[in-house]
């Protein structure tokens, strides 16, 4: 996020764009809400009517897959109505005269002819945010699990360098992260194309670093992503570590996981519970659950946070770090005789520019939010005011793209996925809970009344859900916060395994698979 959750409370508009907050960040949408008590204009966009449209002055009901046209057609409107910030744009951005061309045929009109939004909408909601003091744009999955999901975030950034919202409280471009620690596992280099801190492994200087760090020798390459490695199981892959993910539930296109996780010679699952991505594997290793684990989160916001055993952890679990340290040793690797995650992460912030002012002693209160370049730094709890990193702004010139695969006569129906209150993800922790099962027991699809009579489909009874990848059995539930021709399940059941049915596509630059887009069929069973 570039602003501190604090800042929530602070815009005169909020646009939130596929992300269902009040569901999937509850805690943290108290401050929405405590903006909306004091007189904060909400502007929703989603294709399905969750709790958040509910509560907002504007709803845009957006077609699945459709969010950069959307923006393409509010840019468009805020430059026809001389809403940019001309000093901002002038001073802190480049490519603003090429982008002004480009959008200028983007009309709502055309807007409204792939959104399905209407173009007097779109207009409503482009004068509210460009023409407000503090706007602010909140998103999450919504927008980046799409073919073009990189499309819809710089179109993002697009309406905020407009109109110079970002770098200033109650403003600023806010992803919401979607699990836990997501930031520090990409802050400390769990990705595919940076070392720790974000610092680009195609950099020689980078790369001279880490070689002087790690004492070996470091390709100048980017590794390859999680699709990519599933592709590779059994041909250039044999085996594979899997750390605190139900691949098997999470990832789209089940039946090509399976088959790829099969494939190998050798699968080892650390986990807290045998998940059933645990029970493919050939080697179980127990970990230690969050309450029973020291070391540090980096939350939504930037704020590193120190994590403190609260229980001894049971039979034979023990933490991620250790467990990866003792297999790095019986390989032969060697740097990794750490005895506890004090100097694990003081070597973090060693290596790490956006670290480097921390140390275990100095997050003992989790009060610095990154970056925090030197020792006597207090923190950076909003990014981007007075400069980019990069130096200025770039204004991305960006076209809609349809989703991978489209409705037709065989699957005429959208299916898009999410994730529900009462559970969380592939329900590896919520689905052992029997105080959780009472509030959801089992999952279902949302169907609009209105197509019940036309797909014959009953209320309760269950229903044969089809894509081009496979078939599920799911039972109806009969709601109108699905639109017509529209419908919604979570992927969290195991045993209705909605993931098999997804995965048409993958955003070509991030490797992100389109879970939200994918079309189905129905029949009544």
């Amino acid at each position: 996020m570039s602003n501190p959750l604090v800042d929530m409370q602070k815009p005169d508009v909020i646009f939130c764009i596929g992300t269902n907050m009040t569901e999937c960040h509850p805690v943290a949408a108290t401050g929405l809400k405590k903006a909306i008590a004091r007189g904060a204009k909400l502007i929703v966009a989603d294709p399905r009517r969750i709790g958040l449209a509910e509560m907002s002055h504007l709803y845009l009901p957006l077609r699945v897959g459709s969010d950069t046209a959307l923006l393409l057609g509010m840019a468009h409107v805020i430059a026809r109505e001389g809403l940019i910030d001309e000093e901002f744009i002038e001073n802190r951005t480049t490519g603003f005269d090429d982008f002004f061309e480009h959008i200028s045929q983007w009309t709502p009109e055309w807007a409204e002819s792939i959104s399905g939004v209407p173009a007097k909408d779109i207009e409503t909601a482009a004068m509210w945010y460009g023409s407000s003091d503090k706007a602010a744009i909140y998103y999450t999955l919504g927008i980046t699990e799409h073919i073009c999901g990189v499309e819809n975030v710089q179109s993002l950034c697009n309406l905020a360098l407009m109109t110079g919202n970002v770098g200033r409280e109650g403003t600023g471009i806010n992803p919401m992260r979607g699990q836990n620690n997501i930031q520090g596992a990409g802050d400390s280099g769990a990705l595919p194309n940076n070392y720790p801190g974000f610092q680009s492994v195609t950099d020689p200087k980078h790369q001279e670093k880490f070689k002087a760090a790690y004492g070996k020798e470091i390709d100048l390459e980017k590794g390859i992503t999680k699709v990519t490695a599933l592709e590779l199981c059994g041909d250039s892959i044999h085996a594979m570590l899997i750390d605190g993910e139900n691949t098997l539930l999470s990832d789209p296109d089940r039946e090509h996981c399976e088959h790829a996780l099969r494939s190998l010679k050798h699968l080892v699952v650390i986990d807290i519970f045998l998940t059933e991505t645990a029970e493919l594997a050939d080697v179980v290793l127990p970990a230690t659950a969050w309450g029973e684990t020291d070391g540090v989160c980096t939350n939504t916001e930037r704020r590193v946070q120190r994590m403190r055993a609260a229980v001894p952890p049971p039979g034979e679990a023990k933490p991620d770090w250790w467990i990866i340290c003792q297999i790095a040793k019986r390989l032969g690797f060697r740097g990794f005789d750490y005895d506890a995650p004090k100097p694990i992460f003081n070597e973090l912030c060693h290596l790490s520019p956006i670290y480097a002012g921390l140390d275990w002693e100095r997050i003992e209160k989790s009060e610095y939010q990154w970056p925090v370049p030197h020792k006597a730094h207090p923190g950076t709890p909003r990014l981007h005011e007075d400069t980019f990193v990069n130096g200025k702004g770039i204004f991305s010139n960006v076209h809609y793209r349809d989703p991978a695969e489209t409705i037709s006569n065989d699957f005429p129906v959208w299916l898009t996925t999410g994730r529900r209150l009462q559970s969380y993800h592939t329900r590896t922790q919520t689905g052992r809970a029997q105080g959780i099962d009472y509030l959801l027991p089992e999952e279902s699809l949302e169907v609009n009344p209105a197509d019940l009579e036309k797909w014959e489909l009953t209320d309760g009874e269950w229903c044969k859900m089809s894509s081009a990848r496979g078939s599920i059995n799911i039972k109806v539930k009969a709601t109108n916060r699905s639109p017509r021709g529209t419908v919604f399940a979570s992927f969290s059941f195991a045993d209705v395994p909605v993931n098999l049915l997804t995965g048409s596509g993958y955003d070509p630059v991030t490797h992100t698979a389109e879970l939200k887009v994918c079309p189905v069929k129905l029949e009544p069973l």
